[in-house]
């Protein structure tokens, strides 16, 4: 049987979209796929040092900035630019499939990317949007419900019922019938000695990643810590000392990054979901720094502040002396019983639940289908 052809299109908004796609990634070629990937800046980047065997194209750009910490100034200057972005992405998606004639589309957030009959997947966390003025909640729900809905499944990396990650962000609205496809991380926990203090590790729009670059590595220069910094640039690769205390990296691979993560006291990072889930993973404890204006990572580190998880702090008040202290007094991710690897089951679903080998595949024939 000819194996199928899925496009795995990544959205460019800090790193996590593309490091929640690397478990995806591999569980398609597990199952026998062929796979190409899509995006633009950092995130195609990381996804071709990752993946340097596989084919991947770049997709027009969104260009997303955070300038300030006001949502609304952030986002609604910028929604004509994300429109005719997806516009743009559309047409370059259509021209892909044109050449290369793919059997299904997964996109991570990225509006544009799907083709008419072609299977497509939304992969996302947010089925609700959250916005700092709660009467406009119920329109961008509506605005968001509607687009979601071209595509023909939705994909939540997230575990269904009350041990769930993502709150209201996926779990307040269950019209549009989404598939839970458990907590997706590439890192797994590592019983390693502590080499660090503390392992920072920076994601996010600009210019507000540099922001908080900056202003942690004034900080930790100054202090008594052993601080390394992965400051997620993946264009050029640079490994440097400021001071004997202080390593700066430009960019970790995978393994080299879990090992760093495992290796440290505790982990100061942004509250963006994708670090959210691999702290599940590691079990470390964690300081949030929520990105200014973007409300989902507000609301994340709010909800797991007051639940006693993760010490969190607004950027502007970040001190790293303070943060250090009290992020020890919170208790961080508890283990909790994993799933059926309903990831797996997802990806079985989307790519042979068309064919008729399927049930016989289900029903437990070690055989892939594609062989």
């Amino acid at each position: 049987m000819k194996r199928k052809k899925i496009l795995v299109c990544v959205l460019n908004w800090g790193l996590g979209h593309a490091t929640r796609c690397i478990p995806v990634v591999r569980e398609l070629q597990r199952q026998g796929a062929e796979v190409q990937l899509a995006s633009d800046g950092r995130a195609l980047h990381l996804l071709r040092k990752e993946f340097p065997a596989l084919t991947a194209h770049e997709l027009p750009a969104y260009n997303i900035t955070y300038r300030t910490d006001n949502f609304f100034l952030n986002i609604l200057p910028q929604l004509c630019k994300i429109y005719f972005a997806a516009l743009r992405e559309k047409k370059a998606v259509k021209e892909l499939h044109r050449r290369e004639q793919f059997d299904g589309i997964i996109s991570d957030n990225r509006l544009g990317c799907r083709v008419e009959n072609v299977p497509s997947v939304m992969m996302t966390h947010q089925l609700r949007l959250k916005v700092p003025v709660p009467f406009l909640e119920d329109a961008a729900a509506f605005f968001n419900k509607n687009y979601l809905k071209n595509f023909d499944t939705i994909w939540v990396p997230d575990r269904p019922g009350a041990s769930n990650l993502a709150g209201d962000l996926a779990h307040a609205d269950s019209a549009l019938h989404p598939t839970f496809i458990g907590v997706l991380s590439r890192m797994q926990m590592m019983n390693i000695p502590q080499k660090y203090d503390a392992a920072v590790i920076l994601s996010g729009p600009e210019p507000q990643r540099t922001y908080l670059e900056k202003k942690i590595i004034e900080q930790a220069t100054a202090a008594d810590f052993k601080v390394i910094i992965v400051q997620g640039k993946t264009e050029n690769y640079v490994r440097r000392h400021l001071s004997p205390q202080v390593e700066v990296v430009s960019f970790m691979t995978t393994e080299e990054l879990n090992r760093t993560m495992s290796a440290a006291g505790i982990i100061i990072a942004r509250s963006g979901y994708s670090t959210l889930m691999d702290l599940v993973k590691l079990r470390k404890k964690a300081v949030l720094i929520p990105t200014p204006g973007q409300t989902e990572q507000e609301y994340l580190a709010e909800e797991l502040c007051g639940k006693g998880i993760f010490y969190t702090v607004q950027q502007q008040k970040f001190d790293l002396e303070k943060a250090m202290r009290e992020g020890e007094k919170f208790s961080g991710f508890s283990p909790v019983k994993e799933e059926k690897d309903l990831l797996a089951e997802a990806v079985k679903k989307f790519v042979y639940g068309r064919q008729s080998s399927q049930q016989l595949y289900l029903q437990g024939d070690s055989k892939s289908p594609f062989e």
